[in-house]
């Protein structure tokens, strides 16, 4: 299981980067308009850099829904490689069979 401290400071991060998303894509057409003078795209940078950097989706970490995990997750079930070991062999995730060779 995973800190609490950290599971709540990605929690926080998602939530931040729901809250900025539209006002950190306007200001990022802003700096590519070609069309834009100098001064206001380096504005639209400027006031880009002001954000909260938490406010970043990159900032946010792919975590297990089940215990926090911050690594080893599969995108597609949202859990870990241990997570997803177990629910399989319990058959708790439907099509997933244990493979033998």
């Amino acid at each position: 299981m995973a800190k609490k401290s950290a599971i709540e400071r990605d929690k926080k991060r998602a939530r931040l980067a729901k809250q900025y998303s539209g006002r950190r894509e306007r200001l990022k057409a802003a700096a590519k308009d070609p069309n834009l003078s100098p001064e206001e795209r380096f504005n639209a940078r400027l006031k880009l850099a002001e954000l909260p950097r938490n406010a970043a989706p990159v900032r946010q970490r792919l975590r297990c829904e089940l215990t926090g995990r911050p690594r080893g997750n599969y995108r597609k079930f949202r859990v870990c490689r241990i997570k997803l070991r177990d629910l399989a062999s319990m058959g708790q995730i439907p099509g997933m069979v244990k493979s033998s060779w």
